[in-house]
């Protein structure tokens, strides 16, 4: 039996909370996961989990053995890493999930520029605004928005979003340019929403200390930035994003920004990850990556 690969098993199996979840975490059949904690309980001569149907639950001494494995594999990653260029030279699957705004507006026109610098990693793109659970879906790391909920995962500041309110130049010309968000009585605004976010007709503004939130009017809503801006150049009404999403088409005049003084709140974003004594070198050159893209359009 190999002992550190039992170990890893055990682990994913553990965190999962669950053998089939661990087998597609691990592209290993679900026998295999089985047959392999098993078989170290037996070499073991202890019971490390309890079963039912539906989920597993780790015993006292399992519970023990979990904490140890992971001491002695983030031990042997930490030992392996630093006697090749792993640092140097970054590689393996990385799987990142973030909003579909960010990858389709600030990750994707850089993509060929990461590979350029990392050839050898293989990035997978998750495209999601819900909430993940990392170490079941096997997930390295997430992008988040917003203020975050209180989490047990590690939270790396990347920068912050500055927001704009904008429309097309043709709804401008039909419509008339708000002065004041009191003037958005007579405007109308593509609605947004999602789980987490704003309510939908709903517009906020900040000037100063001075914090203002106005109802505006609509006709249609959306839960998908791509489309949310693609009304907006449309003439549909106004909209709030994120400066860095539609920089490209306020440089070459699709957009106008509108209420420049009274601009929305700036929001953080976050590199997430589980807590590990040693960030793996493919994670933390994303994070370098991702962070400088952030950087480059924070205006806050």
């Amino acid at each position: 039996m190999d002992r550190i690969q039992a170990m890893q098993v055990f682990v994913r199996v553990a965190e999962a909370g669950s053998f089939i979840q661990a087998a597609q975490t691990l592209s290993l059949p679900a026998s295999t996961v089985t047959s392999t904690v098993k078989n170290l309980e037996k070499y073991l001569q202890v019971r490390l989990l309890n079963r039912t149907t539906r989920r597993v639950s780790l015993t006292p001494e399992g519970a023990q053995y979990l904490a140890q494995c992971r001491e002695i594999l983030e031990l042997i990653e930490h030992t392996e890493t630093s006697l090749t260029d792993s640092v140097k030279r970054p590689q393996g699957r990385l799987r990142v999930d973030m909003p579909g705004g960010i990858a389709h507006f600030i990750v994707m026109p850089h993509l060929q520029a990461f590979y350029m610098r990392y050839p050898d990693i293989y990035l997978m793109i998750g495209v999601s605004d819900r909430q993940v659970d990392l170490v079941q879906e096997g997930v390295d790391c997430v992008i988040r928005t917003g203020e975050l909920d209180d989490s047990t995962l590690v939270a790396r500041p990347l920068g912050r979003f500055r927001w704009v309110t904008c429309a097309s130049v043709a709804y401008l010309e039909e419509n008339g340019t708000p002065q004041t968000p009191l003037d958005l009585s007579h405007h109308r605004a593509i609605h947004y929403f999602s789980g987490h976010a704003r309510h939908a007709g709903e517009m906020r503004f900040a000037s100063g200390s001075e914090k203002l939130s106005v109802q505006v009017n609509g006709t249609t809503a959306v839960n998908e930035t791509g489309l949310y801006i693609k009304l907006c150049l449309e003439g549909f009404g106004l909209a709030q994003l994120a400066e860095n999403v539609v920089s490209e088409h306020l440089r070459e005049g699709r957009l106008v920004e509108v209420l420049a003084d009274w601009q929305p709140a700036s929001i953080p974003v976050h590199l997430l990850y589980p807590h590990q004594r040693f960030l793996s070198p493919a994670v933390s050159a994303f994070a370098d990556w991702i962070s400088e893209l952030v950087r480059d359009g924070d205006s806050a």
